[in-house]
């Protein structure tokens, strides 16, 4: 016999995918955790979260924006994972290591749970793997994602900022963090001086 706690939690992944696949139309796969596929609504471009909260805060508008772990996502059109070499190259990040990816056509990310909608009135809240991920900026339901998505090109169109704009401010704030992250503490600086 299946307990009630066994079967929330076998109804909470089931109930996040047709969330997903209705409220916002966008395919999953999976069931615990719940992935969202990339490369058909959306691409997705990958950086270190403290690189990515010193970005929105001189980025304010963006698309989606989830974490998970140390990393953040991005959400950005379809095809802009194709752009981000090409991206990087021509604002001359190409070459630098970067802590900065692409996932597009064929990629799976961990579906954040819905952030106002979830749990649904039918489930009681239950914890889990998938609660390691969460939206810090979520999709609005039936409003559309196009609109909010960078896309390659210049100016963008108001809703967010244009693919060139942002990967020049995550390039940047990842190049930071990573030159911080490689500068000795005051501490260890005294100490090489003895």
């Amino acid at each position: 016999m299946i307990s009630s706690a066994h079967g929330a939690r076998r109804s909470a992944p089931a109930a996040r995918s047709r969330w997903y696949e209705r409220e916002l139309g966008w395919p999953t796969a999976g069931s615990d955790p719940v992935e969202l596929l990339t490369g058909v609504a959306f691409d997705v471009i990958e950086l270190p979260a403290v690189a990515g909260f010193a970005m929105l805060r001189r980025v304010p508008r963006t698309g989606p924006v989830a974490v998970e772990g140390p990393w953040m996502r991005l959400l950005v059109a379809p095809g802009g994972a194709d752009e981000l070499p090409e991206l990087l190259d021509w604002l001359e990040w190409g070459g630098v290591p970067l802590d900065l990816a692409a996932i597009g056509i064929g990629g799976r990310i961990t579906a954040p749970c819905p952030a106002s909608s979830w749990p649904p009135p039918a489930a009681p809240a239950v914890r889990g793997p998938q609660e390691a991920a969460v939206w810090l900026r979520p999709p609005e339901p039936g409003g559309g994602l196009e609109p909010t998505l960078p896309v390659t090109g210049f100016g963008g169109d108001g809703g967010a900022p244009d693919l060139v704009r942002l990967v020049a401010a995550a390039a940047t704030e990842c190049h930071r963090a990573r030159l911080l992250r490689a500068r000795p503490l005051p501490r260890q600086r005294r100490a090489g001086k003895g």
